[in-house]
């Protein structure tokens, strides 16, 4: 006989709505420099490690058009993604550098930090939720 002592922390359903702000950031997002806007949806271990531009990060991510339309999800794939943070659109590189294992984040992303208009991408800002997992090297 086995038993088992079970919690269940969350769920994570794909998703099937987008966010209800997907149209624009709201008021209490927080904006960098560069034009990106962000909101923590759910805070991160206290004193993780903030990933560095040449660490390799484990996430779980949906992302849609402003106009609701989900374009893509790791989620639905039932599969993390993981890469280097060289390797992907500069509002991710910047992005993901704010947060630390555990967190998840729905960026605001500007078309010139995201696909820049290139030929089957998604145009235009584009929104992110993106729960950092793990990350490695580059700290």
């Amino acid at each position: 006989m086995l038993v088992f002592d079970v919690e269940l922390l969350e769920v994570s359903p794909a998703p099937t709505v987008p966010p209800p702000d997907v149209a624009a950031p709201p008021s209490d997002a927080q904006k960098t420099p560069s034009g990106l806007a962000y909101k923590v949806l759910r805070p991160g271990k206290s004193g993780g490690a903030r990933p560095s531009k040449t660490s390799r990060v484990t996430v779980h991510y949906s992302g849609w058009t402003t106009d609701g339309k989900l374009f893509d999800s790791s989620l639905t794939r039932g599969q993390t993604a993981s890469f280097g943070l060289t390797d992907v659109i500069e509002g991710w590189t910047e992005g993901l550098q704010l947060m630390v294992p555990g967190e998840k984040t729905r960026f605001w992303i500007p078309e010139r930090l995201a696909y820049k208009g290139q030929n089957g991408r998604p145009k235009g800002m584009l929104v992110f939720d993106v729960e950092l997992l793990s990350t490695t090297g580059g700290q």
